[in-house]
């Protein structure tokens, strides 16, 4: 089982922007030298409190010049954001200056602000995602094509360069609704996972749909599935459990907020919001999170609870979210990272 960690390159009271760029890159420096098999960075907007990462595909670049085994992902680039062509060029040239270490982790993000401020409907995101895919691996071939979309439309266009991995880099998309499961196995495309809308029992099911339809449509193997988890690894369990309580009950207060901030807005499928996700999430206690949303622990016990998970959701891959909520303290976090890489992840090769 592959091993990677989730970066938003997070913004601290009290820190310049600059200081938030430098603490990212130590972490990527330390992930290189631990032996991380992954980066995956996020994509967020008009957020300053928050993150600076605003353009993941820049600092995708950066981490593809200083690092020589690390794999750098998306997670995700929000497609309908962006013009599909310049997408493929930028995603094509990472692939070519990473040598092939590049995933192309995409989605059209669940919170509509974004789209408020740049000016797209948020109702027109699942097709303008669609028709941006579409695009984008057509350009990837190398040839001359054309294309008339609802919402963009190219002439004769030939992309340069074409992917250093081919046919193209692999393809990674979000699923977070029972539709998506079925029809992302359908079209046999690897999927990201989480637990911040869904219990075990409900995404074990979907997981389940999700491989049956990828047989079922001939793809080969059985699919593959990365579970997003906030992680932490203490070196005793009542640190593990005291040291990131602030943080990780602050990050689910701040999911049920915006989940609830986003429940009139138009696109936002009732199946994403159903059931008082919102309320579930920010009113969560931190027993429940530990049972069901989290993993924290010492080494020992996370490698039960990751042999749990894999077991339960057939897992391939697991993306850590380390710092979620972003106030545990750096020194913190690499020492989660440092257990995590030494005492957990050799478990599982």
């Amino acid at each position: 089982m592959e091993f990677g960690a989730f970066m938003e390159f997070g913004s601290r009271a009290g820190r310049t922007e600059a200081q938030a760029f430098q603490e990212g890159f130590r972490m990527v420096d330390a992930a290189e030298e631990m032996g991380l098999d992954g980066i995956w960075l996020a994509e967020l907007h008009f957020n300053p409190v928050r993150s600076v990462l605003s353009s993941p595909i820049v600092v995708a670049t950066s981490i593809a010049t200083r690092t020589k085994r690390l794999r750098v992902g998306m997670a995700v680039y929000v497609l309908p954001l962006s013009n599909p062509l310049r997408i493929a060029e930028e995603a094509a040239t990472v692939d070519h200056i990473s040598e092939g270490r590049f995933e192309f982790g995409i989605g059209r993000s669940g919170f509509a602000r974004s789209y408020d401020v740049l000016g797209f409907p948020y109702n027109e995101s699942q097709a303008r995602f669609a028709e941006s895919l579409e695009i984008i691996l057509k350009s990837w071939k190398g040839e001359e094509f054309s294309y008339q979309g609802e919402f963009y439309s190219v002439d004769k266009a030939t992309v340069s360069p074409t992917p250093y991995q081919q046919p193209h880099p692999p393809l990674r998309i979000a699923a977070n609704s029972a539709e998506t499961f079925t029809r992302l196995g359908k079209a046999g495309h690897p999927i990201f996972v989480g637990l911040r809308g869904m219990d075990i029992p409900e995404l074990q099911q979907n997981i389940e749909e999700y491989r049956k339809c990828w047989q079922e449509a001939g793809h080969p193997g059985e699919g593959d599935v990365s579970l997003r988890i906030p992680v932490y690894v203490g070196e005793t369990e009542q640190g593990a459990m005291d040291e990131p309580f602030e943080s990780i009950s602050g990050y689910f207060g701040r999911m049920g907020n915006l989940y609830r901030e986003q429940a009139g807005k138009a696109g936002i499928a009732a199946t994403e919001l159903r059931g008082g996700r919102a309320d579930r999430l920010a009113g969560l206690s931190y027993e429940e999170m530990l049972k069901t949303k989290i993993a924290f622990g010492t080494a020992e016990s996370l490698i039960d609870r990751f042999t749990q998970l894999k077991e339960e959701l057939s897992l391939n891959s697991v993306v850590a979210e380390l710092n979620a909520g972003g106030l545990i303290p750096e020194e913190r976090v690499l020492r989660s990272l440092r257990i995590l890489t030494d005492k957990v992840m050799p478990a599982f090769k």
